[in-house]
């Protein structure tokens, strides 16, 4: 029995803390941090920063040994299970078996099945482990991993600005400036968490994004990839410059793109691109989040296809009404309520002027 939860929350929340600043760099790699403690004083941390470096286990040990603190006889927080197989860096289970740490407390499993076992692995070598503190936040700050490796495909977040009403633009396609410059920059920190932004053909045309993290520093600009079926966009648009990109057709590549710029297809039975399989590939390639920003056929093609996870949307104070347009075409139109994308509601927030609200698909399962 833990009779230690007090003190065991508390470095678990300072681990946490640690993992969140690798939230724009680590992917493929799951968010993680590391407190190493002895009687409650921290002597060792760190977190992974990016992928081909030192695990959170292994910086914090580091960590304590620099300052000077043997770990042996310690307890080392870690907001996910240490690893146990052999990837870009050896198994963290290695190196915390090493150092005779006494006891392990991980915020939550390993859900990939090519790591796990960890645990397992440290019990036999004669070391405690707790799992469980704070795994709700844990699984919260890993969100696209944990959904990746296990449904095989990212976590969709969907961007919407919007008026008060649901309104993205004027009838004309008029949508700069809906919501305001803080609301704006929020939106920049979701890019530079995902791994890569989505976007589709009307979008590029009508707007002409760049789709890049701007407003916020970042170190890591996420993929850029373009739903774009009869590969139309223009060879000069701003989305295939500066960056990686991938567009994604139906059918043949525009020999007039630049040559750096990525294309496949994966057309469906009707001649679009197949979202199901450009999700799959996607998770192929290790993508954990993905953000979309388009237009409404887009948004309603994913959305029907239940292929959203999570919406943020800001809503500006501000109504413009009939005939500006919606964030979402279904085509036909829906014929009862009960076919309408239910959402719970996650979070509220006041950003700026506007209001940011996060709301999450329900599903069965």
């Amino acid at each position: 029995m833990n009779d230690r939860p007090d003190t065991d929350r508390s470095l678990m929340a300072r681990a946490l803390a640690l993992a969140a600043r690798g939230l724009w760099t680590t992917s493929p790699n799951p968010r993680v941090g590391c407190v190493i403690a002895r009687d409650g004083e921290v002597i060792g941390e760190g977190f992974h920063e990016r992928a081909g470096e030192a695990h959170a286990e292994v910086a914090a040990l580091a960590d304590a040994r620099a300052r000077g603190h043997d770990p042996a006889g310690a307890t080392l927080y870690v907001t996910l299970e240490p690893c146990n197989h052999t990837g870009r860096t050896p198994p963290c289970t290695d190196a915390v078996i090493a150092a005779r740490v006494a006891r392990v407390v991980a915020a939550m499993a390993d859900p990939n099945p090519l790591a796990a076992r960890g645990a397992e692995r440290l019990r036999a070598a004669g070391i405690a482990v707790d799992i469980g503190v704070l795994e709700s936040e844990a699984r919260e700050l890993n969100i696209g991993f944990v959904h990746r490796v296990t449904r095989g495909r990212p976590w969709v977040r969907m961007k919407l600005a919007t008026s008060l009403d649901g309104r993205s633009a004027l009838a004309d396609g008029t949508s700069r400036w809906i919501t305001g410059a803080a609301a704006r920059e929020d939106g920049h920190r979701y890019r530079a968490r995902a791994c890569a932004v989505l976007t589709g053909i009307g979008t590029v045309r009508h707007d002409d994004p760049q789709l890049t993290v701007r407003a916020v520093p970042t170190s890591r600009q996420p993929l850029r990839v373009v739903v774009d079926r009869d590969a139309a966009t223009p060879p000069g648009a701003k989305v295939l410059a500066g960056g990686a990109t991938l567009v994604v057709t139906a059918g043949a590549r525009n020999p007039a793109w630049p040559l750096g710029v990525e294309s496949i297809a994966l057309p469906d039975a009707a001649g679009r691109v197949d979202l199901a399989a450009l999700l799959a590939e996607l998770a192929r390639r290790g993508v954990n989040e993905l953000h979309v920003e388009a237009g409404a056929g887009l948004n309603g093609a994913l959305l029907a296809g239940g292929h959203v996870d999570e919406i943020v949307a800001y809503l500006a104070p501000l109504v413009l009404g009939d005939p500006a347009r919606g964030v979402a075409d279904f085509g036909a139109g829906l014929r009862q309520l009960a076919d309408g994308v239910r959402l719970r509601f996650h979070d509220v927030a006041r950003i700026g002027d506007d209001l940011r609200v996060i709301a999450r698909v329900q599903r069965e399962d």
